[in-house]
C-alpha cells in the first residue's frame, strides 16, 4: 500500500470533489457516519474558504481545541480515500465523544486496509506534536474500526451507552518511544 497523509494543496482540489460527493451521497443513501466532520465543515466548491474551514489553529470557539486535518492519499492511484482530524489535546467534550483521532475512509475504499494504515500514519503524527496517549472512539457497531484501532495498539478502556441506546467504545493507544 502506497499511501501518504497530505495537507491539501490546489491541484488536490478535484480529487476531494469526488472523496466528498462520494461520501455525501453514501451518508443521503445509507445514513451511514460522516467521520471525519471536520472535512464537511464548509463547501469544497470554495476550495480557499475549504482549506480555511478544516484548520481551527486558534481553537477560538469554547468548545474546540486546535486540530490538524490530513488527506490519505493513494499515490500509486492518485486518489483521496481518506481523511484523519487530530485533536491536539482533550478538553471534557472530547473526553467523552470524539476523542484525538476521527477517521474515515470513502464508501468505495473500504474493507482494503486503508483505515488501519491510515491510523498508523496518523499515530505518528500524534506522535510529532506531543500526544504521548492517544484516545481513539468509535461505535460499537462499527467492527471494521475498532478493529483498526486494535491492529494499532487501542486497548479497550470502557463503553459508554447514550440515551438513545447507541454504544460508544473508548480506546486508549500508548505511543512508544522507539
Amino acid at each position: 500500500m502506497n499511501i501518504e497523509l497530505v495537507k491539501l494543496e490546489k491541484k488536490h482540489q478535484l480529487l476531494l470533489m469526488e472523496m466528498i460527493e462520494e461520501w455525501k451521497e453514501d451518508i443521503e443513501k445509507n445514513q451511514t457516519d460522516g467521520s471525519p466532520s471536520a472535512i464537511f465543515r464548509h463547501d469544497p466548491h470554495d476550495f480557499g474558504g475549504y482549506i480555511k474551514s478544516i484548520e481551527d489553529k486558534e481553537a477560538v470557539h469554547s468548545d474546540r481545541v486546535p486540530d490538524s486535518t490530513f488527506f490519505c492519499l493513494d499515490r500509486n492511484r492518485n486518489v483521496l480515500v481518506g481523511a484523519v482530524n487530530i485533536r491536539h489535546y482533550l478538553n471534557d467534550d472530547l473526553l467523552l465523544k470524539g476523542g484525538h483521532i476521527g477517521d474515515g475512509i470513502r464508501p468505495s475504499e473500504r474493507r482494503k486496509g486503508y483505515a488501519t494504515a491510515m491510523i498508523g500514519l496518523a499515530l505518528k503524527e500524534c506522535k510529532r506534536i506531543g500526544i504521548k496517549r492517544v484516545l481513539m472512539i468509535c461505535n460499537k457497531e462499527n467492527i471494521g474500526s475498532a478493529k483498526s484501532i486494535q491492529k494499532n495498539g487501542g486497548v479497550l478502556e470502557n463503553e459508554v451507552v447514550y440515551p438513545d441506546g447507541t454504544v460508544d467504545q473508548r480506546y486508549w493507544i500508548e505511543l512508544r518511544d522507539e
